[in-house]
């Protein structure tokens, strides 16, 4: 079988494209406790964004397993377009291109006293969210999450089109 072959044979059957999806989902989990367990320790949105993979991971093993109706696969595409939407909103964040939530951003110091800025420095988290932990040519986590997530999204739906032909 050429790849080709099997790739036509994924994207036509909605029980192959629903492990595709969840199994994307299980490795962008894996990939993410891998960068973890290098050093790479995540910020706030970062476990935010696993959640989501992990609800869809989940739904496609208990799709396959239980033959839920396939009408379930637009759970797993809703979870899969919000962490792509948690995604884009950090990529947003750490390129300072909008305001992060104050729990794990920079606030502006200069209007701030002494006491208040060590206040703010004591009670924030040691991972911010928008500063950039790892990139590659520029592309970072959350812009891959983004992308691999609305890939997922997009299986899952074809996933529901194909059970409802």
């Amino acid at each position: 079988m050429t790849l080709r072959s099997l790739i036509v044979t994924v994207l036509n059957s909605s029980r192959l494209l629903v492990a595709a999806a969840a199994f994307g989902s299980a490795a962008i989990l894996v990939g993410a406790l891998i960068f973890q367990a290098l050093g790479y320790a995540p910020c706030h949105l970062c476990i935010l964004q696993r959640w989501p993979h992990l609800v869809a991971a989940i739904l496609g093993v208990a799709i396959l397993i239980f033959r839920l109706p396939m009408v379930t696969a637009l759970l797993g595409a809703l979870a899969a377009l919000v962490t792509a939407g948690m995604g884009v909103y950090h990529s947003l964040v750490e390129r300072h291109l909008i305001a992060g939530p104050d729990t794990c951003t920079a606030a502006p110091v200069g209007s701030m006293s002494a006491s208040d800025l060590l206040a703010h420095i004591q009670n924030s988290p040691v991972i911010r969210c928008d500063e950039i932990a790892w990139q590659m040519f520029g592309v970072t986590m959350p812009n891959l999450n983004a992308l691999f997530s609305l890939v997922f999204a997009a299986l899952w739906l074809r996933a529901f089109w194909l059970a409802r032909r």
